[in-house]
């Protein structure tokens, strides 16, 4: 599936994560059953926003382009070209990584 192909909906981020280490600060080569799954990833694709309870758009804080840190466990996994991307909420993502 390519890229352009994943519209979020209202206020969903596509996120591709950075690669997981694959060395230990010692050193040592990490087999891929002991990688902590990254939380940093760089925004691919965003949604159009949330609209409030007077039907005002509410705009998407983060842009395509920027990296962020997102919830350990949030979000739903979905395979982008043979890779594991991340579909999340703008809720979801903690911060901005400059």
């Amino acid at each position: 599936m390519a890229t352009n192909t994943i519209e979020p909906l209202f206020d969903n981020v596509l996120v591709k994560p950075v690669k997981a280490e694959v060395k230990s600060a010692g050193g040592i080569y990490l087999p891929d059953n002991v990688k902590e799954k990254p939380q940093v990833g760089e925004v691919m694709a965003i949604g159009q926003g949330m609209h409030d309870e007077h039907g005002k758009l509410i705009p998407m804080v983060v842009k395509v382009g920027q990296k962020v840190l997102f919830k350990k466990w949030g979000g739903d996994e979905v395979k982008v070209n043979n890779e594991e991307w991340k579909l999340v909420r703008q809720a979801d993502i903690l911060a901005i990584v400059e």
